[in-house]
């Protein structure tokens, strides 16, 4: 297994197990404590949503025996890390109901006689505004992990070109050898038809001469 891979692996599980804790200790806090814990929280989250994709590129990199594996591993994490996102949410959304209501108590108690019609729609319109503004900021943070995420995808596919550019080239290679080596053979093989070509003819002519010297002798006598 890669040393890269696990030092992420060991910084997320570290991190993971804090983030929890801080969870269940935000669930018996109320007011401005939950809200900074929840801040803690969150900062929390990016930080382990970046070791989650450092150790995702990290494992892609890798054989694909041992990709495998990694990645299964890293799906438990991604599935712990929506665990404790959607833990978040719920305990921000508690705090956000309990801050609303906390203020109409609070305005009611200080003078319940005063409170009119329109400063009860600006109430209203105000914490209107402030879930409009919370959906935008996820929205927007989803559209940035959407984006990573084909980032990753986009990194992996180069990957896959350049490993296929390299086994071509080795193929290139290898057939520029196999074409040097038939060259080798056939110059040899036309050197030595050359040199058997030479020799059939010496042979020939020692022939035609033998023969000649016969009928000479012969006629002669």
């Amino acid at each position: 297994m890669s040393d890269v891979f696990e030092g992420y692996e060991r910084q997320y599980c570290e991190l993971s197990a804090g983030l929890s804790k801080k969870c269940t200790s935000a669930s018996l806090l109320d007011g401005e404590q939950k809200k900074q814990k929840i801040s803690e929280i969150t900062a929390g989250l990016e930080q382990a949503e970046a070791l989650i994709r450092k150790m995702d590129l990290e494992a892609r990199s890798l054989q694909p025996n041992v990709k495998a594996v990694l990645l299964a591993k890293l799906r438990e994490y991604k599935s712990d890390l929506n665990n404790l996102k959607s833990e978040v949410k719920r305990l921000a959304s508690n705090n956000l109901n309990q801050a609303a209501r906390d203020e109409l108590l609070e305005s009611g108690m200080a003078d319940a006689s005063s409170v009119s019609a329109d400063q009860k729609a600006r109430l209203l319109m105000s914490t209107e505004r402030l879930n409009k503004t919370s959906g935008r900021v996820r929205d927007s943070r989803r559209t940035m992990l959407e984006t990573e995420e084909l980032g990753v995808s986009i990194l992996q596919d180069l990957n896959q070109q350049r490993q296929s550019l390299l086994h071509a080239h080795g193929t290139l290679h290898g057939v520029d050898d196999n074409i040097g080596k038939s060259k080798k053979i056939m110059t040899n093989m036309s050197r030595r038809m050359s040199r058997n070509k030479y020799i059939i003819g010496s042979i020939v002519a020692v022939l035609v001469i033998a023969i000649i010297l016969i009928l000479y002798f012969k006629l002669r006598k």
